[in-house]
């Protein structure tokens, strides 16, 4: 069974695209751009740090929605638009991964759909089991 994610915790897909899908036990995160939920406006313009500590916030708010955590994730892609922001991102990134660190990809690209966003990241994740 596919379940649509939804949160207004994080930025809205515009109906373009699911914030995130679960699938069984895993939960597939869109890429989270550093905007705001309730504005829609870039946060930390010019700073890689700011603009990843948002990026995982709206990744956290969507992974709660489907019952998951960034503790859940097990794999990470990263996208940047140049790799001098690769230390700053791995700053914020390594502190908000306890245990097992998820397996992760980083790619440049040349752009961002927002023209000032520096980082974009995507998760999967498996959801959350409870004892029953």
């Amino acid at each position: 069974m596919t379940t649509a994610i939804a949160t207004t915790q994080a930025p809205s897909a515009a109906h373009l695209y699911s914030q995130g899908v679960q699938v069984g036990d895993l939960v597939f995160c869109s890429g989270q751009l550093p905007l705001c939920a309730e504005s829609g406006r870039l946060v930390g313009k010019d700073d890689p740090r700011a603009q990843t500590r948002h990026v995982l916030a709206n990744l956290t708010a969507v992974l709660e929605a489907a019952g998951s955590s960034l503790g859940d994730v097990v794999k990470t892609t990263i996208y940047l638009t140049s790799m001098d922001h690769f230390d700053a991102v791995n700053a914020v990134y390594t502190g908000s991964f306890t245990g097992i660190k998820p397996a992760r990809s980083c790619i440049a690209v040349r752009a961002l759909p927002h023209p000032d966003a520096l980082v974009e990241i995507e998760v999967v994740a498996m959801r959350a089991t409870t004892s029953e």
